[in-house]
């Protein structure tokens, strides 16, 4: 969670075309530096499957549309896509042919037991908005690609899974991408080089830093690399201290209650 949260407030002040920082030497932190809707909805998504745990997909579905739009309507500047935005307010909302889901999904994978619950619960919160088949890829990618990364498993291993599992090339280097890389809202074109920023870093801040560095939606593409930086390495507690103070007291409490449940999860080895 601190991993996607994180990857999206650095990445903030350098998203678009315009602002992008093609390189690695900039400061994790400025003033400009604020959460976006990757950051509500990755809240939204964790309390939504943190109250649901044992239930169907119809009850999951209902407490996603819930969660998602409750929050996204407390927080209503926060860069959501057209829509999106219009999803947020609707009566009975739909989901629509659109692939932007795989930055909000890290909570799935921490709650899930094993490979295929981390697969279908990422299928469940695509699902409610985002029915393109590229979206419902993208989360999945992401997903597996964390619980592969917090079950030990290494980067070979990952860029294998995900190399096999969903046709993504990972061939080319940060360095081969960076040049005409640029800001686009698709999966397909945003998760592959979000987990090839995360297998070119040496630790956690690193992770963030390369995938700023490549450009394009920075503050979409750091969330995701963030993510699964996270699960791979941790996250230094300086930074989660820096996270919490850049969140409002109601999306810090969520944060707070996200951690609280996952240290009872794993207690109770439940994950």
């Amino acid at each position: 969670m601190y991993g996607a949260i994180l990857g999206d407030i650095v990445g903030s002040p350098y998203e678009f075309d315009c602002n992008n920082y093609k390189a690695k030497g900039f400061p994790l932190f400025s003033r400009h530096s604020d959460f976006t809707d990757e950051t509500v909805m990755t809240l939204a998504v964790a309390k939504a499957l943190l109250s649901t745990r044992g239930q169907d997909d119809a009850a999951i579905k209902t407490a996603l549309v819930r969660e998602m739009q409750q929050l996204g309507r407390a927080y209503p500047d926060r860069g959501y896509g057209t829509h999106f935005g219009g999803w947020l307010y609707e009566d009975d909302p739909q989901p629509y042919q659109s692939n932007g889901s795989a930055m909000r999904v890290s909570s799935a994978a921490w709650l899930a037991k094993d490979m295929a619950e981390t697969l279908h619960l990422a299928r469940l919160t695509a699902e409610v908005t985002h029915d393109h088949p590229e979206g419902i890829k993208g989360a999945q990618a992401t997903a597996s690609t964390i619980f592969l990364a917090r079950t030990g498993h290494d980067k070979a291993e990952i860029k294998a899974y995900a190399e096999r599992e969903f046709g993504y090339d990972l061939s080319r280097c940060c360095d081969e991408i960076r040049p005409t890389y640029h800001h686009v809202e698709s999966c397909q074109e945003t998760v592959p080089q979000a987990i090839t920023a995360f297998l070119e870093s040496c630790d956690f801040e690193d992770a963030l830093c390369t995938a700023v560095s490549l450009g394009g939606d920075s503050d979409t593409l750091a969330a995701i690399t963030g993510s699964i930086a996270e699960a791979f390495y941790g996250v230094p507690e300086d930074l989660k201290q820096e996270c919490r103070k850049r969140l409002t007291p109601e999306l810090a409490e969520i944060l707070r209650e996200w951690e609280s449940a996952l240290y009872n999860e794993k207690i109770c080895g439940r994950i």
